[in-house]
């Protein structure tokens, strides 16, 4: 069904100027480590088209998509939204031909501190609370404007609850050489060692990011 009239559809929406999208309802939740403010902001998707299905709760926006949620920041060509029978939501954003689509969230507490990646396509798990950076992926870790660490690679999954990422690279061919853009990188930077005085307690802050287990490549290889 396309462009309902009317709907009791829980993927409410507005139409303003080109399909700018107000879905109220779409809660791609951040969890314990994404700033905590944003699951209660409403979720805005600005798109060219959209095509909405109620029967199947699934919503497509299509044309230089761009999702605003409090701090969170995605873009891309395209995103698929469904919403599982428990109210748990996905999406899948596809980047035109060649690019990348995009993802920016500020860390809870971090002190001016995100998590930025890109991704031929990106995959939003509401219920494993899990972002999915798929092909040339690339991820982040900014203060301010300045990358801290940076780490690629052909897969790589951020589990929001415990502030982990996993790298998985492309294993060669039996008999074959390493694809391009198939090993793991990653640059971390060093944290400064100069002693500074005990800061007063406090809430804690975000910290760095954890790695899931090992890079499982050498430094170097395409990104």
């Amino acid at each position: 069904m396309t462009h309902p009239s009317h709907s009791t559809t829980s993927f409410p929406w507005r139409r303003l100027g080109r399909a700018s999208v107000l879905v109220a309802a779409l809660a791609l939740a951040a969890a314990a480590q994404a700033e905590k403010a944003d699951r209660n902001q409403p979720m805005n998707i600005e798109a060219d088209s959209l095509r909405y299905d109620d029967l199947k709760q699934t919503s497509v926006f299509t044309g230089r998509v761009v999702v605003t949620k409090g701090t969170l920041l995605i873009r891309g060509a395209r995103i698929d939204v469904r919403q599982d029978p428990e109210g748990y939501q996905y999406a899948t954003v596809t980047a035109d031909p060649g690019q990348r689509a995009y993802f920016k969230q500020r860390r809870d507490g971090g002190n001016d501190e995100w998590i930025e990646g890109e991704g031929e396509v990106i995959e939003y798990d509401g219920r494993a609370d899990t972002v999915k950076f798929i092909r040339r992926a690339v991820m982040r870790r900014l203060t301010g404007t300045t990358v801290t660490d940076e780490t690629s690679g052909p897969l790589i999954t951020y589990n929001q609850t415990n502030d982990t990422f996993a790298v998985n690279g492309a294993p060669p061919p039996p008999g074959g050489t390493p694809q391009p853009g198939g090993r793991v990188r990653a640059i971390l930077s060093p944290r400064s060692t100069e002693p500074t005085q005990a800061p007063a307690p406090g809430p804690r802050t975000g910290g760095n990011l954890r790695q899931s287990g090992t890079l499982g490549g050498q430094p170097g290889g395409s990104r």
